[in-house]
């Protein structure tokens, strides 16, 4: 006999819609419960819950579909029995949108790839979740789809995209430096070791300076790229960091231009727009790949940090 353990589910994304739809059924739901403590037939789960066995079948493939349940195939009296399980005993959801933490003085928001609120792309582009491709592949009003949110890759030869942070820095407090990190690569057909392309990053408005990635990676699967994708296709990227300070902007530690922390406004807007763009007038215009954290090698979003400091004499402001 099978017996569920206390195991727990965390899910976001397309994951969980396909939970969420299986759950909102009062039949499955008391079937699920039958199951808290042992394993049963289809037979006898179908005489507990007094329906036919078809329509006890059907439910079944949805909580099956949505990985809620094991189904498992034992000798029966007449040839093989279903036996099926329950896999989970709590659900935790995760919201699609951004996450955020603060530690001392630092304020940390992770941004969704998919979460972006303007886009201007040329072909060769397209976008995808962890599960499917989101829309046509190589059309542009695909990244309109209501379901961009959930993409965990999204890629383009030309344009830009944008994402709007929450500017958290509390009130009364100086930002002394911003960091943005982010798994990106150039975009070419299939995938091109040696493919250059100029990708420029702006905040606020303000163009900090331009990087170019040295190719589009393949040929291997990246560590966190689903299955389903096929390995002939972008596979992983590198992982950037911008800095922003009162000095200038640097790359991974090289100064890559003079535009500093004064000069992107923080304390003029209530959001941080970063664009990332690719210019028509770029020497390199190899486009761009931008990863999540369920696609390519490195488990994150795009990330921003803004750390700040409160002057002398100043304290936080605090509602009560």
């Amino acid at each position: 006999m099978i017996v569920a353990g206390n195991k727990t589910l965390h899910m976001d994304g397309e994951q969980g819609v396909k939970v969420m739809q299986a759950l909102g059924n009062e039949t499955r739901l008391m079937m699920l419960s039958l199951l808290s403590h042992r394993s049963l037939n289809l037979s006898t789960l179908a005489e507990a819950i007094s329906l036919p066995q078809s329509t006890t079948a059907f439910h079944l493939k949805q909580l099956e579909a949505a990985g809620l349940v094991n189904v498992q195939y034992m000798p029966g009296t007449r040839g093989q029995q279903k036996l099926i399980s329950k896999r989970y005993d709590e659900v935790h959801f995760k919201l699609p949108g951004v996450a955020i933490e603060s530690a001392s003085n630092v304020v940390e928001v992770s941004m969704p790839v998919g979460n972006y609120k303007r886009i201007s792309v040329k072909p060769t582009c397209g976008l995808a979740s962890d599960t499917k491709c989101i829309g046509m592949i190589d059309d542009a009003r695909s990244f309109y789809e209501p379901e961009h949110v959930f993409a965990q890759i999204l890629w383009f030869r030309q344009g830009f995209v944008e994402y709007d942070f929450p500017n958290n820095v509390p009130f009364g407090a100086q930002p002394v430096e911003i960091q943005l990190a982010m798994e990106i690569c150039s975009e070419a057909p299939e995938y091109d070791l040696d493919w250059p392309s100029d990708i420029t990053l702006s905040v606020n408005g303000v163009e900090t300076g331009t990087w170019t990635s040295p190719g589009d990676f393949g040929g291997v699967r990246g560590r966190l790229t689903p299955e389903w994708w096929p390995v002939e296709q972008t596979q992983y990227g590198v992982l950037k960091r911008w800095r922003i300070t009162a000095d200038g902007t640097y790359v991974d530690g090289t100064k890559l231009s003079e535009v500093n922390l004064a000069q992107v406004g923080l304390n003029d807007n209530p959001h941080i727009c970063m664009r990332l763009e690719v210019k028509d007038d770029a020497n390199n215009i190899g486009g761009i790949n931008i990863f999540g954290k369920r696609f390519g090698n490195y488990n994150q979003d795009i990330v921003m940090r803004t750390s700040y400091e409160f002057r002398d004499g100043e304290r936080p402001f605090v509602l009560k």
